[in-house]
């Protein structure tokens, strides 16, 4: 074939030429050994990048070693270029102990932190924000380092896209964000996906630079994004480059391409990026026949190896314990003790102290969110902080809690912490993939944790209506991965916070707004930490079981005053994920009977998993039915009358009174 692409090779060396060359061909060829163990049954699936190794190569051969790059499952390139061991790449593939993720993930769902590599979730959107959190770190700790992150055009059309990049132009982080446009989105072609000549274009509304490349000229990606990440180091700030190019194959190999218009393949295939640069290579006297042979048989004979190695492992054999140990990272309680000087203080004031001791206590923490930086928060509860800890480490946030849960993430990546204010918990939802798809699974998948606290202003009593009342902790305790906690009074918000901060797994801080102003309790003035899973004994009896937790609490305890007689063990759970199952069990087993009170709906609320794991463990204890007491089944209505119809509360002492007297 003739040349089609141009190449300019200004001031590179003929090794580094062929250094570019070898690049690319290591992935085609692992790639069409790829696709003959796909024919063969040997491996169950893969997405081809065929067509576009360029990109892959040249982005990754323009950074340092040191700097991150996420890629996406058509970007086999950034894996090799870095010298990922094939060995471990063939048993990732084929879901063997080798891989990086013990077989619970598959082709390039992982990362590498050895190598730098962030891989990519089936949901394409939240890579991008977490390549903001690297980039924070980096611009925090002064590493004058630049991190890449890949998307294809389909990903641009997420939300996730705009928050990440309305994020980075905002503080004006070191990302270097990279569309590969290989015109379709699965069968969807470009026409259907966007309505502008070039994606680049979009970076204008974020007061951006960009760049569109030729996505097949790897001297072009090379020379280009050199340049660009060479000044971004210098000058921070976010750069938006769309590479054009084309997928040759199907989105993976059983979709087909019985979609693409056989001219347009033919068209891309004359811009083959490998075949190209050979051609280019050798009519310039630095790449013979017999050379680029013996290249392929050297990378060939690697693949061939490795590949043999890795066939040899045994299949992976289930072991149950290693299966429910690998959900959360292991964490290793460490008790501060109360200190004996103490200050009656408000639900709101031990938050607050929780959050200022521990950004005191832990210099890697950030504190993220909307308006808690010089205002405060909504609460009141950062006031203060940014005179006492700079702006760097209290940040206002964009309204974009999808992207600001992946900016935590991307911290924890580069071993710091973070805390998230939701402003309500129900605006959670907005975030709410990236919580239970990315930091839930992430230990599970690939040994990296989630060092971050999500806390949730949440519930009702307010006359806040159906958006900013609810108590969705649901939505949680049901996530592997996730921790759920809820404190009811000052003493346990202060102590528990604290650990959940210590905590390197994600937890989900849950603050009843109705209680931050209304209780207050005599609370140590130092820094201390309560254990999860260790409910509260609030008052003790051998009549009935009372278990709940947060505002539910206080409920309980007003009917308990009215009804002096009711001899009740009150156990205030304190964290739904971990249950503290043996205290509940223990005290069942002396009472017989046992009420579940919680203040969201009640199907499908935590309720009802207590209750059938009494009926399993304590069955023959029991001499009553389980009686769960929730919210109605509708969303939480704003008015005073409405709401106290809605809330549990209004029905307990009945349910308590009928079940003493079964």
């Amino acid at each position: 074939m003739s040349n089609v692409l141009e190449f300019s090779p200004v001031d590179l060396s003929k090794i580094e030429l062929l250094q570019l060359y070898r690049a690319m061909l290591k992935p085609r060829l692992i790639e069409e050994k790829m696709l003959v163990l796909l024919r063969q049954g040997k491996v169950s699936k893969w997405f081809s990048g065929i067509g576009q190794e360029a990109i892959a190569v040249g982005v990754t051969m323009a950074l340092n070693n040191d700097e991150y790059i996420l890629p996406m499952h058509r970007n086999l390139g950034v894996f090799t270029t870095r010298n990922v061991p094939l060995f471990r790449l063939f048993c990732q593939w084929q879901g063997k102990a080798s891989g990086f993720t013990k077989g619970r993930d598959r082709s390039f769902h992982f990362g590498s932190q050895e190598h730098k590599i962030i891989g990519m979730i089936s949901h394409l959107g939240p890579q991008l924000g977490v390549a903001d959190g690297i980039a924070l770190a980096s611009k925090l700790k002064q590493l004058n380092t630049v991190t890449a992150v890949f998307t294809g055009e389909g990903g641009t059309s997420e939300g996730d896209f705009h928050e990440a990049l309305n994020i980075a132009s905002v503080w004006q982080l070191p990302v270097l964000f990279c569309i590969e446009n290989n015109g379709y989105g699965l069968s969807t072609p470009v026409k259907e996906q966007y309505n502008c000549e070039h994606l680049a274009d979009r970076a204008v509304g974020y007061g951006m630079e960009s760049h569109v490349i030729d996505g097949n000229n790897i001297v072009e990606v090379y020379t280009k994004m050199k340049l660009i990440a060479q000044d971004v180091r210098t000058n921070p700030r976010p750069v938006l480059i769309e590479f054009k190019t084309f997928r040759m194959r199907g989105h993976e190999e059983a979709s087909g391409i019985k979609y693409v218009p056989a001219d347009l393949l033919e068209f891309w295939k004359t811009k083959d990026p490998i075949e190209n640069f050979k051609q280019f290579l050798s009519l310039n006297g630095m790449l013979s026949e017999e050379e680029e042979e013996l290249l392929r048989y050297e990378i060939s004979a690697e693949i061939e190896s490795a590949y043999s190695d890795a066939s040899k492992e045994l299949p992976i054999t289930p072991d149950l314990r290693s299966e429910l140990n690998d959900v959360y990272k292991p964490f290793m309680y460490e008790v501060f003790e109360k200190n004996e000087d103490i200050k009656e203080i408000r639900f709101v004031d031990a938050v607050s102290e929780a959050l200022k001791q521990s950004m005191e206590r832990h210099e890697n923490l950030i504190f993220m969110g909307q308006d808690i930086a010089e205002y405060g928060g909504v609460f009141k509860i950062s006031e203060g902080f940014v005179e006492a800890f700079g702006k760097g480490r209290v940040r206002n946030t964009p309204i974009c809690e999808s992207g600001i849960i992946e900016t935590a993430m991307g911290l924890t990546i580069c071993n710091m912490k973070s805390v998230v204010e939701m402003q309500f918990s129900d605006f959670v939802s907005s975030g709410f993939n990236p919580i239970v798809n990315y930091l839930a699974k992430s230990y599970y998948r690939w040994r990296q944790s989630a060092d971050v606290v999500i806390r949730m202003p949440c519930g009702g009593g307010v006359a806040a209506g159906p958006f900013h009342s609810q108590t969705n902790e649901a939505w949680f305790t049901k996530t592997p991965g996730l921790k759920v906690v809820y404190p009811a009074f000052p003493v346990d918000a202060k102590g528990l916070l604290n650990t959940a901060i210590n905590d390197p797994n994600p937890v989900m801080f849950f603050e009843h707004k109705a209680l931050y102003r209304t209780v207050k309790q005599e609370v140590p003035t130092g820094y201390y930490t309560i254990p999860f899973g260790k409910a509260a004994h609030i008052r003790k009896g051998e009549e009935i079981t009372i278990i709940t937790y947060g505002a539910a609490v206080h409920w309980a305890l007003e009917v308990l005053d009215k009804h002096t007689e009711i001899q009740a063990d009150l156990i205030d759970l304190r964290t739904l994920q971990p249950l503290d199952e043996t205290t509940i069990y223990n005290s069942i087993k002396k009472t017989g009977k046992a009420i579940i009170l919680q203040e969201d709906s009640l199907f499908g609320g935590i309720g009802s998993d207590i209750s059938a794991l009494i009926m399993e463990q304590c069955f023959k204890y029991l001499d009553a039915p389980v009686i769960r007491v929730g919210s109605l089944d509708t969303p939480i209505p704003f008015i005073n009358q409405l709401e106290d119809q809605y809330l549990a509360k209004s029905r307990f002492e009945e349910a308590l009174l009928n079940l003493v007297n079964y």
